[in-house]
């Protein structure tokens, strides 16, 4: 599916097939493998950069980044994420549009938002400037650098940030949380378990701030709370398992260290995150900030509401809830709107005030467009999706080449649609036959 919704952006001439750095580049490439420990655990200065390949102010910034990377070599380091691939490390940084730049200095898990300029002047100002406030605050005693200790010299966190589960609390706690839960199965006596400790407590501490609580770190002692040992077949010292309400419980794969235990509980968060809004165009501001902060719009219009009545509705806004839903990973804003209620958009998209429901897939940077040709169903859009992804697609400019015009409208308040009431008209006097043709 990654590859599919590649190649798909690809199609409307949206994304580049390649990163815009590369190892022979002064800037670091950074991922959910090594984000934290290059830049969380580090004791140096950061400049990171979150980006997508297909952003042409990326494209142009590139350059300049890399100068500075060059200039600021072994003084201060300068990464790059590719937020596209790896959304789950710019989801949690509130990562909206690109270029975005953050500066990790002396709470590296607060960082500060860059609001310089895009040259390699001014970025290497910037950084020098805060690497004197960092040195500043150091000499007045505060804290700089990572919050926890080195991997190697053993995690740090608050162990308050690790729940004790018990037999009493587990169901109330764990199972009937909408949150997700890593839960250890440990023995006071056991080797294993002792080394983890401090990497599951600096990791409950890193990953409860980074994910406001929406992913935790458990502990049960299974020599204490056999009942839980045996509920979920306990073997050996220690297991993970991961718990999603409503779902079976299942292994934890990933590594023990607390880089390994956190990039998993993101990626976890990640898959948890809650899908983009689906949003009627009720004025020009909600389709110009949907279009211009994700990097595709998926709009729809939808038949007048006296064509399906309200089931008919709620059955066309499902469809499009569950594609949200599907690709909520990717920064694809979901809108729709009635038939003639926006005309101008339709006739940009080459709807032409006909064939309801229609759907359109828009990159407002690029202001290209496709439609949808099939079956406005989970199925059709899919097959929508996938004949793009094989080049059968067919792309065209928007109308005008940039966003239309769009009236402000009241939103649709859920109901079935009622005719106008309109005065009785006597037509008893009329002789129909008098009427020329063109004019019935």
């Amino acid at each position: 599916m990654r590859v599919l919704l590649g190649v798909l952006a690809c199609s409307l001439t949206v994304l580049s097939v390649h990163g815009l750095y590369s190892a022979g580049d002064d800037v670091v490439e950074l991922n959910p493998s090594n984000f934290n420990r290059e830049v969380l655990q580090s004791d140096s200065l950061w400049l990171v950069e979150f980006y997508a390949p297909w952003c042409g102010h990326c494209k142009s910034l590139a350059p300049e980044w890399k100068k500075a990377a060059t200039a600021l070599k072994g003084i201060v380091k300068v990464g790059a994420v590719d937020a596209d691939q790896h959304n789950s490390i710019g989801g949690q940084y509130g990562v909206r549009g690109f270029p975005t730049i953050k500066i990790f200095g002396a709470n590296k898990n607060k960082p500060e938002d860059y609001q310089g300029g895009r040259a390699s002047q001014a970025i290497v100002d910037a950084a020098l400037n805060a690497l004197r406030s960092l040195v500043k605050d150091r000499l007045g005693g505060k804290t700089g650098g990572s919050d926890y200790s080195k991997q190697s010299g053993g995690g740090a966190g608050n162990k308050k940030d690790v729940v004790e589960l018990t037999d009493d609390n587990f169901d109330r706690t764990v199972l009937d949380s909408d949150d997700i839960w890593l839960v250890e199965f440990f023995a006071p006596w056991c080797g294993h378990c002792k080394n983890l400790e401090p990497e599951w407590t600096a990791a409950a501490t890193e990953v409860k701030e980074q994910t406001k609580g929406k992913v935790n770190l458990g502990a049960v002692d299974a020599t204490v709370h056999q009942g839980l040992a045996s509920r979920y077949g306990i073997r050996g010292f220690p297991t993970i398992k991961i718990f999603r309400k409503g779902e079976e419980p299942v292994d934890f794969q990933g590594g023990r260290t607390r880089s390994d235990i956190v990039a998993s509980a993101l990626e976890l968060f990640s898959d948890n995150i809650s899908p983009p809004e689906l949003q009627e165009i009720v004025s020009a501001d909600v389709l110009k900030k949907t279009c211009e902060d994700y990097q595709l719009c998926m709009i729809a219009v939808l038949p007048h509401i006296l064509d399906t009545g309200a089931s008919g509705r709620n059955s066309y806004m499902e469809v499009m809830k569950t594609m949200a839903e599907k690709y909520k990973k990717k920064m694809w804003g979901w809108l729709w709107t009635e038939a003639g209620a926006q005309m101008e958009l339709e006739a940009s998209l080459g709807i032409g005030g006909f064939g309801y429901p229609a759907m359109a897939a828009i990159n407002a940077r690029k202001m290209k467009f496709a439609l949808l040709k099939g079956s406005f169903s989970e199925t059709g859009i899919h097959e929508f999706l996938r004949e793009l992804s094989v080049g059968r697609g067919s792309t065209a400019t928007v109308g005008g080449g940039a966003l239309p015009k769009i009236n402000t409208v009241e939103p649709w308040d859920g109901k079935d649609g009622v005719l106008p009431m309109e005065d009785d008209i006597d037509l008893s006097d009329v002789d129909l036959d008098d009427l020329e043709k063109d004019e019935l």
